[in-house]
């Protein structure tokens, strides 16, 4: 195949290496080191990336290269620790470096022209180093590449081989134009061809699909989030009226989404939809729960209960069809899992019981949300939808800190509503925010309108910029913007007379407030 297989040997930067890869529109996927070979080799990759890690290659038990890896005879680039792994197995000596090296560093070039770096067409590079431990001795057929003042040997290769190793990170963004150099490998040294696209996926997935599915029937809990949206799309594109998308409508959703849903799947779409307002029923069960982690495992067992009503309603349905992405994939840490595994509690339809039988169906879990969206679009879903940004499971219950009641609740959606049309009126909710909101706080302060004395709630505003939701900034909106959305809320919302902004990073903080 037109691929390439990444051997993750535990660095955090792991995902981000698969994700410069498909920026590439080079098809990849990410395998734990030691996932069973004929797994990894199913891929008939043309070439494969070893990753960083925290271990030592000279410790006992630390992780090892494959033997099946050098056995396919295609190219191999060594990313720090898998530097080390590749020069530790062809005969090259690794070392405890005398000192250690962290953070930016520049490298120079040298040695001869290659497939990885001449085109680059600079003597030195801005990169990213993480590593106790370096490379004192090149294998035999290996070449210096780069160096820098704490690494004699940065950057090696045996050219005529394909293999090479590289001390630093391409790919994280401190290093300067990394994300080229993982390109040069995948199509020059690989021999890849940049074909991976949305157009291509969604054809090949609608196949899939059809050839698992057969003639039976497809229940699909649909959120309106975009994971939820773009799977159902994607399934109905292939199955058409054999797909059941059922919509829970907690009640805990923002102003006008269960509207937006049910007007976009049934109305403008054509799907089967099941549309169920259970909004009393959730705010039954969170009356007089205060607790975060309370009201979410509440709330996911009431969904649980209300999809698992509503889907025996819809008869024999033997498949389930969920919005698993890569990342989730990942971070489950297993090699492939069976379809009739546990769902995942984070996910649309958490944590079913273990007697409701589905056979899984689950289009994107080899895309990243980049991707996800880019199929969105290309199946013709709407930019509200294919553009929401992250919306926490639980809703809007851990956006009022404290109880949830009705009163709060409409509070806080009107409230809400006011910060996100100012943000997409000023365009800001696509690209310059990653995510945006307003929280309830159980706070109440005093105020002056008019001539009155008041005695109102605290609105909280929180906007973050983030590449990847691990570390987050919050966003230097314009102090206009913020008078402007501030004054609409004590104006437009009667139980509102303060308003703050949140300038707290993450860490310390988390972007969500429970």
């Amino acid at each position: 195949m037109n691929s390439i297989a990444i051997l993750d040997f535990g660095s955090q930067y792991t995902q981000l290496i698969a994700r410069r890869v498909r920026e590439a529109r080079v098809y990849c996927e990410l395998f734990p080191w030691d996932t069973p070979p004929d797994i990894v080799l199913a891929l008939e990759p043309r070439g494969f990336i070893l990753s960083g890690g925290p271990a030592s290659v000279y410790a006992p038990g630390a992780p090892r290269m494959p033997d099946y890896v050098l056995a396919q005879g295609v190219p191999v680039l060594g990313i720090c620790y898998g530097m080390h792994l590749l020069t530790r197995r062809l005969g090259g000596r690794v070392v405890s470096a005398v000192k250690r090296e962290y953070g930016p560093a520049e490298i120079e070039f040298v040695g001869p022209d290659n497939l990885l770096f001449t085109h680059l067409q600079s003597p030195k590079l801005n990169v990213w180093m993480s590593h106790g431990d370096s490379v004192e001795a090149l294998p035999s057929g290996f070449e210096v590449l780069a160096r820098s003042a704490n690494s004699p040997l940065a950057a090696m290769g045996d050219l005529e081989r394909g293999f090479y190793g590289i001390q630093f990170h391409p790919e994280v963004a401190h290093t300067d134009r990394g994300a080229e150099i993982l390109n040069r490998f995948a199509v020059e040294v690989c021999g890849c061809a940049p074909d991976w696209t949305a157009a291509a996926f969604i054809e090949q997935a609608v196949t899939a699909m059809r050839d698992q599915v057969g003639e039976g029937q497809v229940v699909c809990g649909l959120s309106g989030g975009v994971d939820s949206s773009v799977t159902a799309t994607l399934v109905h594109r292939a199955v058409g009226d054999q797909l059941t998308c059922v919509f829970v409508n907690t009640g805990l959703l923002r102003r006008g989404e269960p509207e937006q849903v049910v007007r976009t799947f049934r109305e403008r779409l054509g799907m089967r939809l099941v549309s169920v307002d259970a909004t009393e029923e959730f705010l039954g069960v969170l009356s007089g729960v205060t607790d975060p982690e309370e009201k979410r495992n509440i709330i996911g067992e009431r969904f649980i209960r209300v999809f698992e009503r509503e889907a025996q309603k819809l008869g024999d349905a033997p498949f389930l069809a969920q919005g698993t992405l890569y990342p989730d994939v990942i971070e489950s840490r297993g090699p492939e899992r069976q379809t009739a595994a546990r769902i995942k509690t984070h996910h649309n339809v958490g944590g079913l019981p273990a007697d409701m039988s589905f056979e899984l169906i689950e289009p994107l879990r080899y895309l990243f949300k980049d991707e996800a969206r880019a199929v969105g679009e290309m199946l013709g879903l709407p930019a509200e939808i294919v553009w929401r940004q992250p919306f926490p499971g639980p809703g809007l219950a851990v956006r009022i800190v404290g109880e949830v009641t009705w009163e709060r609740l409409k509070t806080l959606q009107a409230a809400d509503a006011i910060f996100l049309e100012e943000l997409n009126a000023a365009g800001l909710l696509r690209g310059a925010t990653q995510q945006a909101f307003a929280a309830l706080l159980p706070v109440r302060s005093v105020g002056v309108m008019g001539d009155e004395r008041t005695y109102r709630h605290t609105i909280a505003l929180r906007a973050v910029t983030t590449e990847d939701f691990m570390t987050a900034d919050w966003a230097r909106l314009d102090h206009g913007l913020l008078a402007r959305v501030s004054n609409r809320i004590v104006n437009e919302v009667p139980e509102v007379n303060r308003v703050v902004y949140d300038i707290t990073s993450k860490p310390p903080a988390t972007i969500e407030w429970e």
